[in-house]
């Protein structure tokens, strides 16, 4: 749906590339003597060798008087003037490298990178085609990443045109105009294919709910899957009744479209680890016969950002060759208030028997997602990760940029670490035991909530726990808030559909292709 740039290596110099748009990386810059001065403080220029001595040693001191630091994501544009090939520069703040530590104190270099390769994406110029981007220089993978994730713009549904075409030439590469290492290559057409994942999962959210019902979403999930050579296989109303899965049809059951389970698998020759991958995909959530306040009920459009990540990462899988198998659990509903609606009270046979008391029908996701647990256990999977907008505690507790990670802890503190390595925030959360006896149920094994609303996030987890079989190592990524922004565009995060935590996803898969 979404048109992005072309990516190319470059061995151009940067003053001599021959572009629209010169992209060159800043750093804050050290105040002199007391730090009383009124004179500008010159930001600090970060590699793009050449550059600054083509403006005569003055564009660090240009770009002060045009106010700027080099303070995170900062954008500053400058007519060169012929003093590089480039008609205008674009100056992007990076932070201060003393914050590039990837603990608590800031980002790693290549989430900086990340997030200035964005900004300056979202930033160009609106008649630029071509675009010399110098912050390869620190770390392509993330300026690849960066720039795609920067440039997304969900148009499906605008009359006005799209912008130009554009080619991004990532300079100072070795060899780019047709002599580049393999090595090279590959780590930006790996990067690429990320991130296009990603923008593939933000297509899916961003889609809205007349659009994408739980049988076009299969529909949509099987052409992505195809394409990649997945195997597929999707459960419709009748298959799921004949299999017993009763949350998903109790979730569905109160709309008009009804819902689907799909099966996603990429297998690989070398393969000696299997992962299972389960996202909720509640195409919208009115909250059922629960109903929810009508305020920001349009955000729930995106209730369905966990199936469409585990989606675009099981393809993700299969287009970067991955040596481990996964077998993706995606199931699919619509949960709206009818009829024919589940209620609270009443009592729902899960896949595998076990017996829910609905206590609030706007807790569907744990529902749907136990159905699909318990199935993926079935195949006895080395590993299982959930992921889904689960509780608005989530958000409550960790904001809406950090996911909550819970599960088993060995294999919980994993998927925090791969999430960590590819600059998602999330957190690992506990598992407390005391919460458990909240979730008793007066007359079947287990409610679908507690009686107080402490620990929403944690009670969801357990929760989820007891429909994993013994023995599995398992994690539960609950993205409620980082999966849709509300807010601003930030860094290379768009308004809307996020796509995280594809990247997390892909991190863990690799992980465990490489390690067991």
């Amino acid at each position: 749906m979404t048109t992005l740039p072309d990516l190319e290596l470059s061995d151009a110099q940067a003053a001599g590339a021959v572009v629209d748009v010169l992209v060159v990386g800043l750093r804050p810059g050290a105040a002199a003597g007391d730090g009383d001065s009124d004179e500008p403080v010159a930001p600090v220029l970060v590699g793009a060798q050449g550059v600054d001595a083509a403006f005569g040693g003055e564009l660090t001191a240009l770009l002060a008087l045009t106010g700027a630091t080099g303070k995170a994501e900062e954008v500053v544009k400058v007519p060169t003037r012929g003093a590089v090939t480039a008609p205008v520069l674009l100056a992007v703040g990076l932070g201060p490298e003393s914050a590039a530590t990837g603990l608590q104190g800031g980002p790693d270099v290549a989430e900086q990178v990340r997030r200035a390769s964005g900004a300056a994406a979202r930033a160009l110029p609106k008649g630029a085609t071509t675009i010399g981007s110098t912050l390869s220089e620190l770390d392509l993978t993330a300026a690849v990443e960066g720039t795609v994730l920067g440039a997304y713009s969900f148009t499906e549904y605008r009359t006005a045109q799209d912008g130009p075409a554009r080619t991004v030439y990532f300079l100072g590469s070795p060899g780019g105009s047709g002599g580049a290492p393999e090595r090279e290559r590959a780590r930006l057409a790996d990067a690429a294919m990320t991130a296009r994942a990603v923008c593939a999962a933000r297509d899916l959210i961003n889609t809205p709910p007349n659009d994408l019902y739980p049988a076009e979403f299969a529909r949509r999930a099987t052409d992505l899957a195809e394409t990649v050579g997945l195997g597929v296989e999707v459960l419709d109303d009748a298959q799921l009744a004949d299999g017993g899965f009763g949350g998903v049809l109790g979730v569905g059951g109160g709309s008009s479209r009804p819902p689907r389970l799909v099966h996603l698998t990429h297998t690989h020759p070398d393969a000696t680890r299997t992962v299972a991958l389960v996202g909720k995909g509640i195409t919208f959530d009115t909250g059922g016969i629960s109903i929810k306040p009508a305020a920001n009920m349009d955000h729930m459009t995106s209730d369905m950002s966990g199936a469409a990540c585990v989606i675009a990462a099981t393809c993700l899988a299969a287009e970067l060759g991955l040596a481990v198998n996964v077998s993706a659990w995606v199931p699919m509903a619509e949960n709206m208030p009818s009829g024919t609606a589940y209620r609270p009270g009443d009592v729902l046979t899960m896949y595998g028997g076990k017996t829910v008391e609905v206590l609030n029908t706007d807790a569907e996701g744990r529902l749907i997602l136990a159905d699909a647990i318990v199935r993926a256990c079935e195949d006895a999977p080395d590993y299982l990760v959930e992921t889904s907008t689960l509780t608005g505690a989530q958000v409550v507790a960790l904001g809406s940029r950090t996911a909550g990670i819970m599960g088993e802890d060995a294999f919980r503190d994993r998927v925090t670490a791969a999430a960590a390595s590819v600059g998602e925030g999330a957190w690992a959360m506990p598992l407390p035991e005391e919460l458990r006896g909240d979730l008793d149920s007066r007359v079947a094994d287990i409610a679908n909530v507690t009686n107080h609303r402490f620990g929403g996030m944690l009670a969801a987890g357990l929760f989820l726990r007891e429909f994993v079989a013994d023995g599995v190592p398992w994690a539960h990524v609950d993205v409620a808030g980082p999966a849709f922004n509300t807010g601003g565009a930030h860094g290379y995060t768009p308004r809307g559909g996020t796509g995280m935590p594809v990247r997390t996803l892909a991190a863990v898969l690799a992980d465990v292709a490489a390690h067991g």
